[in-house]
């Protein structure tokens, strides 16, 4: 029997959309509280009676996350066009290395938007 765990965390961040005309608000330097969710999937254990430690998992993202919190999101390897679309699959790309059973990755840049890869 599998379960589903979401952990949510924030970051705070600059970022410019290069690739958009100069006239669009998004193609200048800007800022966000980004809205982070991991999906994780997995069986109970069931001497512990978790998936994993909530605790863990915030431990496996912290040194990913040190790479984008409070930094200007162009600037980071593999960012350098940092739609919330390519931030969520390059947050999977990395946090899946150290938690294999991530199944998804969400990132809301406002209230109102979220994306999530894969789909």
């Amino acid at each position: 029997m599998n379960f589903e765990l979401k952990q949510h965390f924030q970051i705070e961040s600059a970022r410019f959309l290069p690739h958009l005309p100069a006239s669009h608000p998004c193609s200048r330097m800007h800022g966000h509280s980004f809205k982070i969710v991991l999906t994780l999937v997995g069986p109970l254990d069931g001497k512990v009676g978790w998936v994993i430690d909530y605790n863990d998992i915030q431990a496996a993202m912290k040194p990913i996350l040190e790479q984008i919190d409070h930094r200007v999101l162009n600037e980071v390897p593999g960012l350098e066009n940092p739609t919330s679309e390519l931030l969520a699959k390059w947050l999977y790309d990395h946090a899946k290395k150290v938690l294999p059973i991530l199944t998804r990755v969400s990132v809301a840049e406002t209230p109102l938007t979220e994306c999530a890869y894969p789909a």
